[in-house]
């Protein structure tokens, strides 16, 4: 860690760093909302010789170090709030009315109170969407259950950040009492986090053999893109804020600002500042329209499709839109060397959305899939299929047991889920 003036700089992992150690695993949710058309979701064969459906298509170079999951169903299967609010708490109940607010400890948070002793940043919870923590927003239910994937305790859920400055900050600012203070000094004499460590970390490239010198140049350069961008979407909101009222840092275009969460993502994990992340690439009942792929219609409104094959087949377009802006950034964690590996070869990655079947709010068969290679605790290229409606919960408790952190139980979890391959298949 490099410190400068209100700022420092993690650094990624460095073969002058490593000694024989296992691999760091890591663990990150990524979210879908409203939902997914299921008939363009669901491979029909099952095992090592499913095809790719058209929704699954654009992670077709991720195929090996992929794992459709079909037949589990939600654990709290109520409308929107069900949704995400068992995606990884496994809660069987949540509040009944807007002011009663429970559910459960979300696997998010019961892996960084674990590996918070080896991090900085216990865990990261993310969004593409501002926060409601007020008021009910579907079923009568608190907003909460809408936006948010994380619950540190029963009645504790925890905020999605949605503001890449922030996260920048929580990242690389100063965690000091002063910081806040230093923060504002910094962007009014528009410094960087990289100008305020030069000195140090020029130092340092000169105590590296030439790779780790590489490494560094690269990620140093990754962060001060994030920053140019960010900075560049904060002068842009400063001349448009009456327009598309938004805080500061976060640009007015769905793609520009998806880019930066995940690549903000990346750094976090290149730079093991935590190795827990859940993020949600829309809250449930999103609005968001999608002209530039087709689809200007609200997303929310167009899920209920009331089974009309054209609406549809609109709602795939959105639901491989998704896909395919996930698939750049797998190929990021791809391209990111980590150790003997890649980020991606050691994380586990769970995708999909709390919803199977959204004209219904349907919580059976839901889509899912586990992408990543978790340091060799999980073997892609197949298509699993689990019958009997096991729930969602088992899955979240078979995750913990990969990532070395087992549970007895979580949620309204029964059991654990055979995600390994028989012998000789």
């Amino acid at each position: 860690m490099l410190r400068g003036l209100g700022g420092s700089l993690a650094l990624p992992l460095l073969d002058a760093m490593q000694a024989p150690k296992p691999a760091v695993r890591r663990f990150q949710a990524v979210y879908v909302p409203n939902g997914m058309a299921m008939e363009y979701w669901t491979p029909k064969a099952e095992g090592a010789a499913y095809e790719l459906t058209p929704i699954l298509e654009p992670l077709a170079a991720f195929r090996d170090r992929m794992l459709p999951v079909s037949g589990l169903k939600a654990n709290w299967n109520y409308i929107h709030a069900g949704a995400s609010g068992s995606f990884l708490t496994g809660t069987t109940r949540g509040g009944r009315n807007e002011v009663e607010i429970v559910a459960d400890v979300s696997m998010d948070q019961l892996l960084a109170r674990r590996l918070a002793r080896e991090t900085q940043v216990a865990s990261l919870e993310l969004s593409m969407d501002a926060p409601a923590n007020a008021g009910a927003c579907t079923g009568n239910l608190s907003c909460v259950y809408t936006h948010t994937l994380s619950w540190r305790s029963a009645t504790q859920p925890l905020p999605m950040e949605w503001n890449p400055r922030v996260v920048f900050e929580k990242l690389f600012g100063d965690t000091g009492t002063t910081g806040a203070a230093a923060r504002r000094q910094r962007m009014l004499e528009h410094k960087s986090i990289l100008d305020s460590v030069r000195e140090k970390l020029e130092g340092l490239r000169h105590e590296l053999g030439p790779a780790d010198r590489t490494k560094v140049d690269e990620y140093s350069e990754a962060v001060r893109d994030v920053e140019r961008r960010i900075e560049r979407a904060e002068r842009q909101d400063s001349r448009e804020i009456a327009a598309i009222d938004q805080p500061q840092g976060a640009p007015p275009v769905f793609e520009d600002h998806l880019a930066l969460m995940f690549d903000l993502q990346v750094l976090a994990f290149q730079s093991d500042l935590t190795r827990v992340i859940s993020f949600m690439m829309g809250k449930e009942q999103s609005a968001r329209p999608y002209p530039q792929i087709g689809v200007p219609e609200a997303h929310h409104p167009l899920s209920h499709h009331n089974d009309v094959p054209e609406l549809i087949a609109k709602m795939s377009k959105i639901n491989r839109y998704h896909a395919t802006l996930f698939a750049k950034y797998l190929a990021r964690l791809d391209a990111t060397p980590d150790g003997d590996g890649s980020l991606l070869d050691h994380s586990i990655i769970l995708y999909g959305s709390g919803i199977s079947n959204s004209t219904r709010h349907s919580g059976d068969n839901l889509p899912l899939l586990i992408a990543g290679g978790g340091a060799g605790r999980i073997k892609g290229g197949r298509h699993l299929v689990f019958p009997k409606n096991p729930t969602m919960a088992n899955l979240l408790v078979t995750l913990m047991d990969k990532l070395d952190v087992p549970v007895e139980k979580l949620g309204g979890s029964t059991g654990r889920l055979p995600l390994d391959p028989l012998a000789g298949v």
